[in-house]
């Protein structure tokens, strides 16, 4: 059956028109956010809601002068990096053993490994506060860091050792051949091939730790709190400052937002590791 030319442009439109409609959902609730952090607490909580107004900085001032922001996006920004670098050191060399060196056993470890992300976070909460409690780390940079790590390790694994697979292991054997050991064989061959990879993974669990919020709510308080911890200091049991909230959100994901767009397509790239071959 031949489809006719206006029968595609009628596709073509009603494909662009679904796309900006989706796209618009997904936008709303983050306009929204952006609107009402210009709003005083009275336009906030109006019905309806106001869309025409005078903006006002007001409440991103009282977020700073009531909360400290640079000390929470801070302790945001050392735990997502210190963390990002620190699972990076422990992924490279595993996922590398896994991919160049695998046994009877590395498929099983693997799965293993990704198993511990099916369990809620909720159900280890328990061990580890008193684990930290015990060693004195609660309220601690040093703990978040532990957690950050760990909780995003099996994805690092699994991404580098996706990564990992679709180099031709000849050219690894190339260079065992002219007598490279197996730190010039990794510095000079196998980290300029799969340095996209290694950046891309970096970024998707900066991400991942700058926006955890269950561990920093429940681990830290005052002295390491992260900017997840400024956002809920703002409900309180009189009820929600909307406005100070919107405001304390907004500066909370600016910086990532930012940092995501300048590196969508290394974040892109790293979510469809392995999905087209």
């Amino acid at each position: 059956m031949k489809i006719s030319k206006y029968d595609w442009n009628a596709l073509f439109v009603t494909r662009t028109v679904a796309s900006w409609l989706v796209a618009f959902i997904v936008f709303f609730p983050l306009l929204f956010l952006m609107v009402t952090a210009f709003k005083t607490e009275l336009q906030a909580i109006a019905v309806p809601s106001l869309w025409v107004f005078e903006p006002t900085l007001e409440n991103f001032t009282e977020v700073q002068e009531r909360s400290d922001y640079m000390r929470f996006a801070m302790n945001s920004l050392i735990t997502s990096v210190v963390s990002t670098i620190l699972g990076l050191i422990i992924a490279v060399p595993s996922a590398y053993s896994f991919a160049f060196s695998p046994t009877i056993q590395t498929k099983n470890i693997m799965v293993w490994m990704l198993s511990t992300k099916f369990m809620p976070a909720v159900g280890a909460l328990l061990p580890v506060y008193l684990l930290f409690q015990w060693v004195g780390l609660l309220d601690s940079q040093i703990a978040l860091i532990i957690v950050f790590t760990m909780s995003n390790l099996p994805i690092m694994v699994w991404m580098l050792y996706s990564n990992f697979k679709d180099i031709p292991h000849e050219i690894l054997e190339a260079s065992r051949m002219d007598g490279a050991s197996l730190w010039e064989e990794f510095r000079h061959v196998l980290l300029p091939l799969a340095m996209g990879g290694m950046a891309s993974t970096g970024l998707l669990c900066l991400v991942l730790s700058w926006n955890e919020a269950f561990w920093a709510l429940n681990l830290t308080s005052a002295n390491a709190g992260t900017l997840a911890v400024l956002v809920a200091s703002y409900s309180s049991p009189e009820g929600l400052f909307w406005a100070k909230l919107s405001a304390a959100s907004l500066m909370a994901i600016g910086p990532i937002i930012v940092f995501g767009w300048f590196s969508q397509k290394q974040l892109v790239q790293g979510l469809t590791f392995g999905a087209v071959k």
